[in-house]
């Protein structure tokens, strides 16, 4: 895999010429980033895969809905769909994409959108909303959000910053000037001030970025529906981890800290299951013995479960959700609040009165 990556170096330099000169084209003003009178919030990271955005977009949905008419825009990665859609409680993923069906469904109240250019898709929620966070969409330069909360995965930090394709990252690590927050996600709980000091000196904040540090806090487990299951895993019990997202290892450590029997089916991020793979799970289940056995899944990967040609094999399976959510550490939850809901209530007032 080494030798693979430097292979593809001389790719990685010339993506990363395009992204510089892109980016130098943006903060210059050749290229126009358009701002808008309305809140906008983005929740990014720089590399690709799992540093805990949708978590982020959820904590931030549960903070600022009940004051604001709040709609959420995401590209809707991996969606059979084209253009601007807004999403209803019965939108699948294939319609929408998995994150924005997850939010939808966790939060029916509010206006879950998608369309791949995020400036349409906010002209069109703008017109009934007053506030639009926007899911992973920090490299969409097309827009300038008034508030970014850049993300960071812990596990993460030490790796070289090598550019796509060989290397893991989006955009150069210098982009990380452009957050008002740096958030280092996937602590954990007892993360040492020594490490945290060492973290904070590897990302090196401006005097205006305020950086945080988060772990995963795993909720109860829930059925197929989202309603509470009445089953706790123990020592004793076999647990079927069936996951299609960009980093598992937090959870599996989280599940092997309750129980070291566990028999993973690890497929790709946003990966499309199939007849054939529910199949799979479901002969491998049945073929185990042991008295206590469970499937657990995320949130993210439940929503495509629930496709249609799915449905039906996945219902006579005991499948479970593990939903999580962001806890603060160093008790500096109120803190964020406070940064974001100021940002809020200062440009939601400037948009009221122009």
């Amino acid at each position: 895999m080494k030798n693979l990556r430097w292979l593809l170096l001389p790719f990685s330099l010339i993506y990363g010429l395009v992204v510089i000169i892109r980016n130098w084209l943006y903060d210059g003003g050749l290229l126009k980033s358009r701002e808008f009178t309305i809140p906008v919030i983005c929740v990014g990271n720089l590399d690709i895969g799992g540093a805990g955005k949708s978590p982020m977009t959820e904590y931030l949905i549960r903070l600022l809905k009940t004051h604001n008419k709040l709609a959420t825009l995401s590209r809707g990665y991996g969606r059979t769909t084209r253009g601007f859609l807004t999403a209803t409680t019965t939108a699948t993923a294939a319609e929408i994409g998995d994150e924005p069906s997850q939010f939808k469904h966790k939060f029916p109240d509010i206006t879950v959108a998608v369309c791949e250019d995020r400036a349409n898709g906010i002209q069109h929620l703008k017109k009934e909303h007053n506030l639009v966070i926007l899911d992973d969409g920090y490299q969409h330069r097309a827009v300038k959000p008034g508030f970014s909360v850049l993300m960071f995965d812990y596990g993460k930090i030490y790796d070289p910053h090598w550019l796509l394709p060989a290397g893991n990252m989006r955009e150069p690590f210098s982009g990380r000037w452009r957050g008002d927050i740096l958030v280092v996600s996937k602590c954990p709980e007892n993360i040492s001030i020594a490490e945290q000091t060492s973290i904070a000196e590897r990302l090196e904040p401006l005097p205006f970025q305020a950086l945080f540090f988060t772990s995963i806090a795993y909720q109860p487990l829930q059925d197929i529906n989202g309603k509470k299951a009445h089953i706790s895993p123990d020592a004793d019990t076999i647990v079927f981890l069936l996951t299609g997202i960009a980093n598992p290892a937090p959870l599996v450590r989280h599940i092997t800290s309750i129980t070291p029997h566990i028999i993973h089916h690890n497929y790709p991020d946003h990966h499309r299951f199939s007849l054939k793979n529910i199949a799979k799970l479901a002969d491998e289940f049945e073929a185990c013995t042991a008295q206590k056995k469970v499937i657990i899944t995320t949130e993210k990967d439940a929503q495509r479960l629930g496709e249609h040609e799915l449905r039906a094999a996945v219902e006579k399976l005991p499948v479970m959700v593990l939903p999580v959510s962001v806890s603060f550490l160093n008790n500096s939850g109120p803190g964020f609040d406070q940064l974001v809901t100021a940002y809020v209530r200062e440009h939601r007032t400037n948009h009221i009165i122009h």
